[in-house]
Formats: C-alpha cells, structure tokens, sequence
C-alpha cells in the first residue's frame, strides 16, 4: 500500500484529487494539509511514501514544503501538483528533490501513474511539461542535439525504444504493454538505460530522449 499526504490550500482539489487516488486500491491517502506548514508536519507525523504537493498555498508554499521534507525525511518521496508549469516551478521544484511534476488538469490515469512511480523510486514528469524541461533544464544539463544522438548511439536497438517510451511519458506498465514485455523486463532495460546514457533518473532520459529527437513534440513516441 503506497502512503500519501495531499496539501492543497483548496478542498475541492484535495477532494477531487483524493477521490481519484482512492480509485486505485494500493494507494491510501494518509492525511490532508491545507498548507504548506501543514504539509511538513503532518509529512513528519505519518510519515507517507508520497507527499503531493500543490505548489501556491499560505503559510509556506508547496516548493519550500517539498525541499524541507526531502531534506529532513528521506522516505518521503515528493511531487508537485499544480497547474503552472513555468521553467522556474519545474527547474526550482526538480532542484529541490522533488522527483514528480504533475498537473492537475492532466489525465486521472497520468496521476496515479506518476504516485505510483516516485513511490517506486523513479522519477514522473508530465508528458505536458516535457517540453520546459526540454527547452530549460535540457539545453543547459545535458548539451544540444548532436551530443544526445552521439549517446543514444550507445544504446541497443531495444534500449533506444525504452527510452523512447520513457521520453513520451510511459510508466513501465505502459511500456510493457506496448513493447509486450514483462514488466521486470522492461525495469532492468530502464535501469540499462540510465546506466549507459549515465544520468540518475527518467527525467533526464526523457530530456536525453527529446534532445536526440526520439520523442516528437506532441508527446508520441518518434518511429525507429
């Protein structure tokens, strides 16, 4: 069971949120905060695997929550919930440990999906924001087009499908699915992945995947 604590300074969304994580049976929703404060010391008195944090709320905001409750409870893996997808939301949240980016207008599919894979140590960031991480955090981290292509080379034929996948925004459930694999297949071709292209987590592999032109602008995985 994956342990989380929603803060969002607006009941609706903490209850329309709630209800859609409740739809999933391996996921409890632990506690719910209003603010940010709130946030950290309910994170400090449950102790979830999760903490979901809208990114605007009093007190203290969800991008102060999140580094304070990665830097004092390393078991609590943390994403952003928010509508704004700004490069200075993405850049500051992912820079401060947050390993998730989701928006609420996103699919209730992508929002499970994305609990599901922090929970499980990897990174989530939403197919919509791809793109200002792409155009910001990708151009400066990891270098321009040419280089990526010049380390995707590396990777086997099947590698290079995984990480195309990984770019699009596919869970490894999804990618199993789509490439018939088990999904402890397709774990060990991710962690291959990572390895070779040497960066920490999917994120950066997306961002390496969009750079080498693997993955097409609105989100599809690039044939070949």
């Amino acid at each position: 069971m994956i342990r989380v604590l929603l803060a969002d300074d607006e009941a609706m969304i903490r209850a329309g949120v709630g209800a859609i994580l409740a739809s999933d049976t391996g996921i409890d929703v632990v506690a719910q905060a209003a603010d940010g404060r709130e946030a950290v010391d309910l994170a400090r008195a449950h102790r979830p695997d999760v903490a979901l944090l809208d990114i605007r709320m009093p007190r203290l905001d969800g991008l102060a929550a999140a580094e304070e409750i990665v830097r004092t409870l390393p078991g609590t893996a943390v994403a952003m919930l928010t509508t704004f997808s700004e490069d200075a939301y993405v850049a500051r949240a992912l820079g401060g440990g947050a390993t998730g980016f989701l928006l609420k207008s996103g699919d209730p599919h992508e929002l499970i999906a994305g609990v599901r894979a922090v929970a499980d140590g990897a990174a989530f960031l939403s197919p919509r924001v791809a793109r200002q991480v792409i155009d910001g955090l990708g151009a400066r981290r990891l270098g321009r087009r040419s280089e990526a292509r010049a380390r995707v080379a590396l990777l086997t034929p099947r590698e290079r499908e995984v990480l195309a996948l990984v770019g699009a925004g596919l869970s490894n459930p999804e990618i199993a699915a789509r490439l018939h694999l088990v999904e402890g297949t397709v774990k060990a071709y991710v962690s291959a992945v990572l390895d070779r292209l040497e960066v920490k987590n999917r994120v950066r592999a997306a961002v390496v995947a969009y750079e080498a032109g693997l993955v097409a602008d609105d989100g599809d995985a690039a044939a070949g």
